[in-house]
């Protein structure tokens, strides 16, 4: 579960920037993610981070990117600047790379539908090092899930998945993109209510 540092009823400015990373010790293997949100005059507006279980480098990015996203849209943002030290995330979502992994297509896809969400939305590429703050919470992320496996006993903490539902009649239906799940497993939904985009 992602851990926040200021309440989620706040509003956020006009304009945000964060820096995102993700991180995977083994590749796959305990995996969380870290995001740096701010003002556009640099000041801390909120951190999260949360560890993912197993799963690969890859995938922490873009759930921190979609942290990040979800932040912003549900906050009524119009701009967003994301820095991010994965080349790879970076390049597919301004569409230079294909984006050909199973696991990466529905979590590029949703990037996609919360990015054209606001009015304007940037994605750069910068040096890891100037990346060390987002870095250190994506490290303090996997460090607090393995601590809780190993007080617990549990050798892997389960991939967290997360998608968009919308109840009808009484039902909760799922929206596409859909993560893999797995036939006849029970799964754990935390539900949030989130506002629609005008």
């Amino acid at each position: 579960m992602a851990a926040l540092t200021e309440s989620p009823a706040r509003s956020a400015p006009a304009e945000l920037v964060a820096y995102i990373d993700g991180g995977s010790r083994g590749n796959p293997g305990p995996a969380g993610f870290g995001v740096l949100i701010q003002d556009a005059r640099g000041r801390t507006v909120e951190t999260v981070s949360e560890f993912l279980g197993e799963t690969t480098n890859n995938v922490a990015e873009y759930r921190a990117l979609l942290a990040a996203l979800e932040y912003a849209t549900e906050r009524q943002t119009k701009r967003l600047t994301v820095y991010c030290d994965s080349e790879l995330v970076v390049r597919q979502m301004q569409g230079h790379y294909r984006v050909q992994s199973p696991g990466l297509k529905p979590l590029h896809q949703r990037a996609q539908d919360l990015a054209r969400r606001l009015a304007e939305f940037t994605m750069k590429s910068i040096p890891r090092e100037q990346n060390s703050f987002a870095d250190r919470l994506a490290n303090e992320a996997m460090d607090r899930g393995l601590s809780r496996a190993q007080t617990t006993g549990e050798t892997s903490a389960p991939v967290a998945e997360s998608f968009t539902a919308i109840v009808r009649e009484g039902k909760l239906q799922p929206l596409p993109p859909l993560p893999h799940l797995e036939e006849g497993a029970e799964y754990e939904v935390r539900a949030r209510k989130r506002n629609r985009a005008m």
